[in-house]
Parts: structure tokens; C-alpha cells; sequence
């Protein structure tokens, strides 16, 4: 549901070998070729007149050089170093989450509108959250405001229990179709109102609040492990927040400021 950014911070002429159209073939062979074509536009084979029969190459990664310069430049430079929070940023496709028309900036340093008043997150305040809750494998996540399903995808790839809420029902059923075809079969997903968390789950051992409630829901802090580590910004909705990084140790709480955000609110009945 939510979102945030960081406060501070074909060359000329032609070839002597190039390839027959088909009506400059020999008529027998020009029915062979044209017929080879017509079923090659049939079953997507990508047979072409210059190589009939030919298997095509996948298609590489048009933005994978992009997502590259996003670790790069925004993340890796800002100091979140965590291999594996950089090898997730680097693999999830973050353009597939994002409306039509911001794919050409899908990978920009600041969050993007998915509708319904709602963002996808600056891509460090996306990485940086996720670091901070340090999820390891085997670990159960809970996030709460799945918006595009951007950073429950993240967490997909640094563990197999990842649990995420968003109140929106048409942000949250997109999100559930979107993370289902891309593969993040695992994650689930639920509508509801995620100030409550999801107690049937409990207790997580990570849990990431991704819009700005003015104070730390209490049921997600009962729903947290012992050990366990929630990221949440505090404050009030359009001024700035403070994003902090609790932990439960011994039965208390140790607060830690992790600087000023600014996310959209988080959302109730």
C-alpha cells in the first residue's frame, strides 16, 4: 500500500550474402518457405526468411543493466551492503510492478505513484528496510501494506515465509496475481486491515510496516518473536517521520533511529 522516499538523504549498403524474400526463390521453393513462415507466426517459432527453422535465443534482460546501476549507485553507495538484500534488488524485475506508463522510470530514486494514493517505495528505502530487518532463510516475514507486492517480493528472496496485508482490494488482488506470475507462488497474501496483523501466523520474526502509522500498532508488536525485528515509520501523515528499527529482546523493546522518512500514511477502516 505504501510508499516512501529518504529525506536526507542495420549499416549501410546492402550485403552481397543477404537473404531471398520468398517470391525471389524458385517458385517450388518459395511455397516451401512462405509455407514455413505462415506457421512459424502460428506457433511464435520466430523462423524468419534468412534462417527458416532456426531456434531464436532468449530474449535478454532489457533492464537488467538498469537494475545494475539501481544497486550501484542507490543502494550500494548509500551503505547497505547485505549480499544477499543486493542480490534480491538485482533479481526482482522491479519494472513488472510498476504502471505502464512510469516504466521508464521504474528504476529512478524516487517512489512511483500505483494508484489509489498509494507508492511503490524509493528503491534504497526498499533495501535499506530490508536489511534492516536482517530476514535470513527459514525466517517468517510480515508486511504490512503489500501496495504493488514490490517489497514482498524482496522478501520472497531472502526467505520462504513471507506473509503480507493491504487494505486496498484492488491494489491487493493485483499484487497477489502479479507475485503469483512471477513466480512467488509462496508468499501470502490477505486483504484486511494490517494495524491488526495477522495473529493466526504469529509470531514473525520480521515484521516490515511499509505507511507511516503516528505510533507502533500494538498488535504488531505482540506478534513479533522473541529476538525479532520490526522496521515501522512513525508520524503524522504528510510531515516528515522517523523510521525505526525495534527489537525484542528479553521481553523488551530496544528502539533504534534509522533517520527521517516520509511514507504515506497507513490506511484503517
Amino acid at each position: 500500500m505504501a510508499s516512501c522516499f529518504c529525506v536526507k538523504n542495420t549499416s549501410p549498403g546492402t550485403p552481397s550474402n543477404a537473404a531471398c524474400e520468398p517470391n525471389q526463390l524458385p517458385p517450388p521453393l518459395a511455397r516451401v518457405v512462405t509455407l514455413a513462415l505462415a506457421i512459424a507466426a502460428v506457433l511464435g517459432t520466430g523462423v524468419s526468411a534468412a534462417s527458416p527453422g532456426a531456434t531464436p535465443a532468449p530474449s535478454p534482460d532489457a533492464y537488467a543493466a538498469q537494475r545494475q546501476r539501481m544497486v550501484e549507485e542507490q543502494i550500494r553507495s548509500r551503505g547497505v551492503t547485505d549480499p544477499r538484500v543486493l542480490r534480491a534488488m538485482l533479481t526482482v524485475p522491479r519494472h513488472r510492478f510498476v504502471p505502464d506508463e512510469y516504466l521508464s522510470q521504474a528504476y529512478a530514486d524516487r517512489p512511483l505513484p500505483i494508484g489509489y494514493g498509494q507508492t511503490i517505495s524509493q528503491p534504497y528505502i526498499v533495501a535499506l528496510m530490508s536489511a534492516e530487518a536482517d530476514v535470513r532463510s527459514g525466517e517468517r516475514a510480515l508486511e504490512i501494506g503489500t501496495g504493488s507486492g514490490y517489497q514482498a517480493a524482496i522478501l520472497a528472496e531472502l526467505t520462504d515465509q513471507v506473509y503480507t496485508i493491504e487494505i486496498i482490494q484492488p491494489l491487493a488482488r493485483a499484487a497477489a496475481r502479479r507475485l503469483r506470475d512471477l513466480g512467488y507462488v509462496r508468499v501470502r497474501t490477505r486483504i484486511g486491515d494490517g494495524y491488526l496483523g495477522w495473529p493466526e501466523a504469529a509470531p514473525f520474526d520480521a515484521i516490515l510496516v511499509t505507511a507511516a502509522p503516528d505510533h507502533v500498532p500494538p498488535p504488531l508488536l505482540a506478534q513479533l518473536r522473541e529476538g525479532g525485528r520490526m522496521v515501522v515509520p512513525v508520524g503524522p501523515p504528510g510531515l516528515v517521520q522517523t523510521l525505526w528499527r525495534i527489537t525484542k529482546k528479553g521481553g523488551k523493546l530496544e528502539f533504534t533511529n534509522l533517520g527521517s522518512v516520509l511514507f504515506v500514511p497507513l490506511v484503517r477502516p
